[in-house]
């Protein structure tokens, strides 16, 4: 072979080379432009149309809801304009919206959702519902569990040796040192509901009364803030708290855990679209993010427990702990609610 010919087979080679390279790129660029699964492309072009925008109220922090929030927008274009309250709060604003004739709220993502009218909720079936575990739905499909509140006791690890944790409610009465140490937030009416249906409602009282009597429990307000001051040493023990809040304080280096006893009160972190929302077709496309795989994994950075078995909690395993124990599902409605907090403040002398 010459060695024009040679250079011209080297040249040949080259350019083969490079266009193949060309066209891996062009294929990785395709994959990580490609849809998310839950993005309904003809959903979307509705949703632009009305007006590219969608309201959403939520009792999740800002430090969790603005970026999983974000990573909506990005993926859509549209503009979510998020409201942060606790759910008494946001129950308050809507209710001052329904009077004046004009909801703004398209989602609500809060606790609670089954305390509202079932007619303010939209009925529909999102897409990324069935990957969720049957007991995290509405049966009517008006709301949808996005992650899992489970409720448990959590401790400063430093404050409290794991060898001396309470196995029943009943052994936290031989504790008296921990008098003026004990924390639980006053709207702990789930807890408080499983209580009864486990111990009845005869020794389910008297036992929370001696609780009080012996441990002398601060009553806080916040779940988030009450773990921030049991991880920060100001409170050795939760009497009761969301698990997935212990772990958002542990995932962040600071020294508390949680364990498990009986009786276990679970609800859900529910999203659910606005009946008579302005701007349907983005709260249902929200909604169905909400749901996603890609949404419920952000979520679980923070200790969040998803609803979705292709999702793992982070730390790994943490469903495991409450295998073998009582599991109560507690969905108060708001006449229930009322009544279990008049129950809760008299029994912790509010």
């Amino acid at each position: 072979m010459s060695i024009r010919n040679r250079n011209l087979h080297r040249c040949a080679r080259a350019g083969l080379a490079l266009a193949v390279a060309a066209a891996a790129s062009m294929i990785a660029l395709t994959a990580m432009a490609a849809d998310p699964d839950w993005l309904d492309k003809k959903l979307l072009e509705a949703a632009k149309k009305d007006t590219g925008t969608v309201n959403v109220y939520s009792s999740t922090n800002e430090g969790e809801g603005l970026p999983l929030w974000k990573i909506f927008t990005d993926a859509t274009g549209i503009k979510v304009n998020y409201v942060r309250g606790s759910d008494s709060q946001l129950f308050a604003r809507i209710n001052i919206e329904q009077r004046a004739g004009k909801q703004e709220w398209d989602l609500m993502q809060i606790t609670g959702l089954q305390k509202l009218p079932k007619s303010m909720l939209h009925q529909f079936q999102p897409p990324e519902a069935k990957h969720l575990r049957p007991e995290a739905q509405d049966p009517e499909h008006r709301w949808y569990g996005m992650y899992a509140n489970y409720n448990a006791p959590g401790y400063n690890t430093k404050l409290v040796k794991a060898s001396d944790l309470p196995k029943t409610y009943e052994d936290f009465l031989k504790h008296p040192e921990w008098k003026g140490k004990v924390a639980i937030d006053f709207s702990d009416n789930e807890w408080l509901k499983a209580m009864f249906v486990h111990y009845g409602e005869k020794k389910g009282r008297e036992l929370v009364a001696n609780l009080v009597k012996v441990l002398k429990p601060a009553v806080t307000k916040g779940h988030l803030a009450m773990a921030r001051s049991v991880g920060a040493g100001e409170y050795a023990i939760e009497l009761n708290q969301y698990v997935n809040l212990t772990l958002n304080v542990k995932l962040k280096g600071q020294p508390i855990d949680f364990w498990v006893m009986d009786p276990v009160a679970v609800f859900y972190g529910q999203v659910a679209v606005n009946e008579k929302s302005a701007r349907r077709n983005a709260a249902v496309l929200a909604e169905n993010f909400a749901l996603s795989k890609e949404a419920q994994t952000f979520l679980s950075k923070f200790g969040r427990i998803p609803t979705r078995d292709d999702v793992p909690t982070n730390p790994a395993g943490v469903l495991d702990a409450f295998k073998g124990h009582k599991i109560i599902p507690t969905l108060l409605t708001g006449k229930e609610d009322q009544q279990w907090q008049k129950t809760f403040k008299e029994l912790f002398q509010q």
